[in-house]
């Protein structure tokens, strides 16, 4: 390669060390007539070519964008999981039904209809994880009286197809449509989690709800990306955007978020973004020492089950009486 001898001028009194000092041999760059006339500059010979350098990182840095865009569902998706019955998962009070989406795909969906006079919650769990893994959760919505329902996305347990954020977006609808017939008379809120909650805040653009928890959310996929994954452009890269903080100002229901300090999934700056895009009435709760998902717990528990009852009871508005006045494990903004 060709050698790049760069001149450095020293502070008066200094002298170049013997090794680096500019020679008669080699006091002029290549291509240059007019020698250095100070023997205290220094030239460092630099073995490779500028050209060269720029060239393999440019094209080692396309490689590694063009490898993340074909990849990026096999970063952002998990499908695939055991399929089984709510009686397999220990939840035999849950009805296993059948839900067809708009382009034809069939999702696996456990069901609970309302008390009378209740309103209804529809569950979407985040990645990784299955029906099964929604148990303990429609288990406290039915014991405050409230109808669940929760799916399997399409690719996930038994549902047909390949995950994708459209065909997620086209899961969520149906999964409202499905309320809106099954119980007609209820009022439905969202619970997301996780990646879950991108898809619900796109639901609650879609469709009329009447309040939304996200927990453990975040702020958009190519933010979430860039915490941890070398600097990309994401945002132009990305087919799977989810940009819940670009379309959460766009919702005018409630919102609830939970969010753990401990979370080092979806961190909580995240959770803090979406929160300052989100109109009003919102309200963000802090879970001390929590991890992800961990916000669904104690006090913050049952202050969003108190939401999410309150959103669905026609007449009733939200009472933030119960949020600690930050002495308690969590607190309210």
């Amino acid at each position: 390669p060709q050698v790049l001898r760069i001149a450095l001028s020293l502070p008066p009194g200094h002298r170049c060390p013997p090794h680096l000092a500019v020679g008669p041999a080699n006091h002029t760059l290549p291509g240059l007539e007019t020698p250095f006339s100070d023997s205290s500059q220094c030239g460092y010979a630099l073995g490779w070519s500028l050209t060269a350098t720029v060239a393999l990182g440019a094209a080692a840095y396309v490689g590694l964008c063009l490898w993340f865009a074909a990849h990026q569902r096999e970063l952002l998706y998990t499908p695939g999981g055991p399929r089984m019955s709510p009686a397999e998962a220990g939840a035999a009070w849950l009805t296993a039904v059948d839900i067809r989406t708009e382009d034809g795909e069939r999702l696996d969906a456990w069901w609970s209809p309302p008390t009378p006079g209740k309103g209804v919650v529809i569950l979407f769990h985040g990645t990784p994880g299955t029906l099964a893994d929604t148990v303990w959760r429609l288990t406290d919505l039915a014991q405050a009286g409230l109808g669940a329902l929760a799916i399997d996305y399409r690719g996930y347990g038994g549902s047909t197809g390949q995950p994708s954020e459209t065909g997620l977006r086209k899961d969520a609808r149906a999964a409202f449509d499905f309320v809106r017939k099954a119980a007609p008379e209820a009022r439905i809120a969202l619970l997301g989690e996780s990646l879950g909650t991108g898809v619900a805040v796109d639901l609650a653009r879609d469709r009329p709800v009447a309040g939304m928890v996200l927990n453990s959310p975040f702020a958009s996929m190519s933010h979430h990306f860039a915490l941890f994954l070398p600097p990309l452009p994401y945002r132009l890269l990305l087919t799977e955007q989810f940009d819940s903080e670009g379309q959460i100002g766009g919702v005018g229901a409630p919102v609830m978020i939970l969010a753990g300090t401990a979370d080092d999934v979806t961190p909580i700056s995240e959770a803090r973004r979406l929160f300052a895009a989100a109109r009003e009435p919102k309200t963000m709760i802090e879970v001390a020492g929590a991890g992800h998902l961990r916000g669904w717990s104690g006090e913050a528990k049952a202050a969003a089950l108190a939401a999410l009852a309150a959103w669905t009871a026609p007449g009733h508005a939200v009472s933030m009486e119960d949020c600690a006045d930050g002495r308690g494990r969590f607190s309210c903004r």
